[in-house]
């Protein structure tokens, strides 16, 4: 949740930020009411809802009103029909360096409570269509844990992830010392989040935080390949299948192993399902309505 651009300097130095090459894929004018990202719908049938962290002179720092339009963006890919899956990513430098240490300095216990902080987080891993963190350069602190809120990881080879917050007397706030345990295991995550240290893209495919690795200029097209993919299924069971990953993480095996049946059971009340099947024996391509 911290860790932004000044704690990263301070950390690493000034020298250490590689400028890199630029990326295969060009990010347009983005829409007059956002500010702090960028948006873009791309893929060959224009259903894939990218989305740009821009605050590149704070390395992405991820302030209230940058999440709060991030928020907005998701939200309305989420309840677009044309759009199967969303990508969240940054710049060759920085995905995000953390939370804005500026905008929560003077904050208290009293006015967290009240004001709810971080409560837009929420719009991220509460949308219902896959989620894809296409991560290059540092992403640190609040940066790991946007990272994490997605369903999906790609990382370039440049990419360091870290939970600093020790290192200016916090701790993760949103979702680092849950999730990352989940992840990587507990000695794992116990490790990077009492000592905030950085580790790179091929620890974090090793430990299973990252899917893939790939080259930086390589990272968001193989990432628009992933969600072209996904899009080429239905919708509603893709959606219906990310509902069940994710509640492996939220009880015990047999409860999970009942909420699996329980919508597999559930896909039979489909034309998607039965769709499926019959291509699947009629040896042709689906043509899923999702419905």
């Amino acid at each position: 949740m911290a860790s932004a651009a000044g704690l990263t300097r301070f950390l690493l130095g000034k020298n250490v930020i590689n400028n890199g090459r630029a990326g295969a894929i060009k990010f347009y004018s983005t829409a007059p009411q956002y500010e702090n990202i960028k948006i873009e719908v791309v893929g060959e049938k224009k259903n894939v809802g990218l989305i740009q962290l821009h605050r590149p002179k704070a390395l992405n720092a991820l302030c209230k009103p940058l999440f709060k339009e991030l928020g907005e963006a998701v939200k309305d890919f989420d309840a677009d029909n044309k759009i199967a899956a969303i990508i969240i990513t940054g710049n060759e430098k920085a995905f995000a360096a953390g939370a804005d240490i500026k905008e929560m300095q003077n904050n208290t216990y009293s006015s967290n409570t009240r004001d709810g902080f971080l409560k837009e987080w929420e719009d991220v891993s509460n949308c219902g269509k896959p989620v894809i963190a296409a991560v290059n350069g540092f992403a640190l602190g609040g940066g790991c844990e946007l990272a994490m809120l997605c369903d999906i990881i790609y990382a370039g080879e440049n990419a360091k992830f870290g939970q600093p917050e020790i290192n200016i007397g916090t701790i993760p706030g949103a979702g680092g010392t849950q999730r990352l345990p989940r992840y990587v295991g507990k000695s794992k995550a116990m490790e990077i989040v009492l000592t905030g240290n950085f580790f790179g893209a091929q620890e974090a495919e090793k430990m299973g935080l990252v899917s893939k690795v790939f080259p930086v200029d390589k990272l968001l097209e193989e990432t628009i390949k992933l969600a072209e993919r996904i899009g080429t299924h239905s919708p509603l069971i893709v959606k219906m299948a990310k509902q069940s990953v994710n509640q492996a993480y939220e009880t015990t095996l047999k409860t999970g192993l009942q909420f699996e049946k329980s919508l597999f059971y559930g896909t039979f009340a489909t034309g998607d399902r039965q769709e499926g099947m019959n291509a699947f024996i009629e040896k042709r391509t689906p043509a899923f309505k999702n419905d």
